[in-house]
């Protein structure tokens, strides 16, 4: 390079360098940040290859895979060169001041076992060399031929000859697309960085599958279903092999480790995620894609059997094969969730039909990928039954068929209500599969009061949590009497209200909350949850006289529950809700179709009717009103888009729980890097709320409106965000590497439907959605 004190500025690279007759004598390529440097480029090898280019062929470009260095005279002495050397070369070229040394080797290469760092290049193909021009020269005239160096080797004089490869070769220009990922050939420049061979596929992005599998990104993939792979075609092969839903071995090792091997066995996944390769068009600069063929659905299951049995204390021995473990991955980030991969204990409450019961901090929406583990040993898939709505749990299920003769039983459910200082033995499940047990006591019995969110998602509310007095390291379990009879449900909670705030904590949910779901569940039945809109907290009595409660109605409080001593009051109302319209913040609750109440499950019970009669304390004085609670499924949300690299849904319930905010507009749930909605500054919790001045309420609002709209085309989106401000912005589509797909949950689970524009319009919601 040449070197100059302009202080060119940041974007100027490219921009020409001219001499003072106006001639192009470089290009602009870097520049130092923090001084005056530049550095140019001379244009030698660019009018070579330019001429290439205009005569419509490919520029040759050959690599002995060797990195060469530029060492003063002093230097090179110390290497071993010879006095008459130097002299021949101060006389041939009096202006230099050193020659070139050879740097690095890459295993493998050409160069490897003929040349070796330190060497002096003296000579190439007979000429004295001291720059690296002519030795670039030679070897990019010369691809698929030979190279002769003449070099001093410690003061012996050596002649080689390398073959000459071409660096196209070693240069990538195909992928593979698998399970989100990207895999590729290894690179020449990754091989030389890191000192290994150039064979291998590297791993360029782990994406769902390989990360699901434990191989992550920055890896060199060796062996796939126990063969070499070499090449990016080897790993094709093996993959178009594999079928569908299968599992597969990979052996590989970290480049920054590379004398580390290892391997995992990774899923191969189709439903989320297309598997596709996809090469280089130089003649269009674009990178066409084609799917990749595999052979079906794997062989059918066999079923495998665990063993359950454990020794211990009663409740120990009897409640051990009614735990299990549940892993949850999820490819898609819906609702707000606030991670990928949960892991926690599942309790089964019915062997016969695999119904089980686990919290949702563990299966926290819709769409993912569940698995249920048996005592360590047996692993197989499951598939969710019902998502509640309000509460902090979930009811998956399992094929019995799968378990064998696996000794899994249902769990005794005792529906009591929990006292501070009662006895109980906390039963919980480790992350390593094993079952744990501790004898303790109930220590407090409050409702939960956790902080707002600041993204929505899930927050649980209006619930009784059972805390204890010890505990011990879990991913969840219950807790039980001495006989083993299940009292209440260790569930873990999310905590923090802020956005990466993801500690959480573990408490009790009294079995009595279960159970009223579980009951029709068990008979077949669909479940549908009425809310009534509105999250309630408790204060003292003494703080709600403060806030106008009457002398009469605190005392019929206290007469009813007199070891509570409380009231509940109305801390906030869902927009759009029919208690929206009737309810205000600070209400103080007095009583549910007459009858006084202190407790916030008796409300919610109260609440499963078509109407709820309520009378509360407004300003002082009691007013009576009536409002009709929602009728909420247990499904969560069944339906979203890939759309321009943004993840969208319609918009969630919890814009009106925790912003009241209205649900309308299309919520985007999450935003690729690198995406066109990424560039022009779309953000997860924004609502797109119209396109091009068309309103988008909905899903299928929005896809009417751009179905027209074609690759490259731009389009105006009004967005909203959480602070409910309107902003205009501009994205311009890109249907080759962001193009339209839709999530949807039908009857035989999961799909993932691609969608040309054309087929937008015709697309409906699911039924209920």
């Amino acid at each position: 390079y040449y070197q100059a004190a302009s202080g060119t500025s940041g974007g100027s690279s490219g921009s020409p360098v001219i001499d003072i007759t106006g001639r192009v004598i470089a290009l602009n390529a870097g520049a130092k940040v923090m001084a005056a440097s530049s550095f140019y480029l001379p244009l030698d090898r660019v009018v070579r290859a330019l001429a290439f280019l205009r005569r419509g062929e490919v520029v040759p470009r050959g690599t002995a895979q060797m990195v060469l260095r530029h060492a003063p005279f002093d230097q090179l002495r110390r290497l071993g060169l010879r006095s008459a050397t130097e002299a021949a070369v101060r006389s041939a070229f009096p202006e230099q001041t050193g020659m070139i040394t050879v740097g690095e080797i890459v295993p493998g290469g050409p160069a490897d076992g003929k040349l070796r760092p330190g060497d002096v290049v003296v000579r190439t193909e007979g000429e004295l060399v001291t720059t690296f021009l002519p030795i670039e020269s030679a070897i990019d005239d010369r691809v698929g031929a030979t190279v002769r160096f003449s070099i001093e080797r410690g003061g012996e004089p050596l002649d080689v000859e390398i073959e000459v490869a071409d660096l196209h070769s070693i240069t990538p220009s195909s992928f593979i697309e698998f399970g989100f990922g990207v895999v590729h050939a290894l690179s020449y420049h990754q091989a030389r960085n890191y000192g290994v061979e150039v064979a291998g596929i590297y791993v360029a992005s782990a994406g769902y599958s390989l990360w699901r599998g434990g191989v992550p990104r920055g890896t060199v993939i060796t062996h796939l279903d126990n063969e070499p792979v070499v090449t990016l075609a080897d790993f094709e092969r093996k993959l178009a092999e594999v079928p569908f839903g299968e599992r597969v071995s990979v052996r590989y090792f970290p480049l920054t480790n590379p004398r580390v091997r290892m391997v995992e066995v990774v899923p191969v996944d189709r439903r989320w995620f297309p598997v596709r390769a996809c090469r280089r068009d130089d003649s269009t600069g674009r990178w066409p894609c084609r799917a990749i063929a595999h052979p079906g659905p794997g062989i059918a299951r066999e079923p495998a059997t665990a063993r359950l049995e454990v020794g211990g204390s009663r409740a120990l021995r009897t409640l051990a094969p009614s735990m299990v473990v549940v892993d949850f991955d999820i490819p898609y980030r819906l609702d707000g969730v606030h991670g990928d991969r949960f892991r926690g204990n599942g309790l089964i409450v019915d062997a016969e039909r695999g119904l089980v019961v686990v919290d949702r901090e563990t299966v926290p929406i819709a769409l993912g990928d569940l698995q249920i583990t048996f005592g360590g040993s047996v692993r197989v898939p499951a598939e969710l039954v019902y998502l509640h709505p309000e509460h902090n749990f979930a009811v998956i299920r399992y094929e019995p068929g799968w378990i064998g003769e696996t000794p899994a039983r249902s769990a005794t459910l005792r529906p009591v209500e929990l006292a501070v200082g009662d006895e109980v033995t906390l039963v919980a499940s480790t992350s390593r599969y094993r079952v744990v047990t501790r004898e303790t006591r109930v220590s407090r019995r409050e409702p939960v009061i956790l902080p707002r969110v600041s993204v929505p998602r899930f927050r649980e509310s209006n619930l009784e949590l059972v805390t204890i007095a010890d505990s011990t390291a879990s991913v969840g379990g219950v807790l039980a009497d001495t006989k083993g009879q299940v009292l209440a449900l260790w569930a873990s909670f999310l905590r923090g209200g802020a956005a990466d705030d993801t500690t959480s904590f573990f408490a009790g949910i009294p079995i009595q909350r279960v159970i009223d779901v579980l009951e029709p569940l068990r008979a077949g039945r669909s479940v549908g949850w009425r809310s009534m809109g509105a999250e309630l907290r408790s204060a003292s009595l003494a703080d709600g006289r403060d806030h106008g409660l009457s002398e009469e109605w605190a005392r019929r409080l206290e007469e009813h529950d007199p070891g509570e001593r409380r009231v509940l009051f109305v801390a906030s109302v869902e927009a759009g809700s029919s208690a929206a319209s009737v309810l205000r913040e600070g209400d103080l609750l007095l009583s549910v179709g007459g009858e006084p109440v202190t407790r916030i499950h008796d409300v919610e019970r109260a609440a499963q009717a078509e109407t709820l009669t309520l009378r509360v304390m407004r300003g002082g004085e009691p007013v009576d009103v009536t409002l009709k609670p929602e009728l909420l499924d247990g499904l969560g949300t069944r339906r979203a888009l890939l759309w321009n690299g943004a993840l969208l849904q319609e918009a969630p319930r919890s814009l009106a729980t925790e912003f009241q905010l209205e649900q309308r507009g299309v919520y985007v749930a999450w935003i690729w890097f690198g995406s066109p909605a990424n560039r022009h500054r779309l953000s997860a919790t924004h609502r797109i709320n119209g396109v091009d001045g068309q309103e988008t309420p909905n899903l299928d609002a929005l896809l009417a409106v751009t179905r027209s709209v074609q690759d490259g085309e731009s389009m105006r989106l009004d967005v909203l965000d959480l602070e409910n401000k309107l902003e205009v912005i501009t994205l311009e589509r890109d249907l080759e590497f962001w193009p339209t797909a839709e999530l949807r949950l039908e009857e035989s689970g999961w799909k993932r439907l691609p969608l040309a524009p054309a087929q937008q319009a015709a697309t409906e919601a699911p039924p209920g959605s």
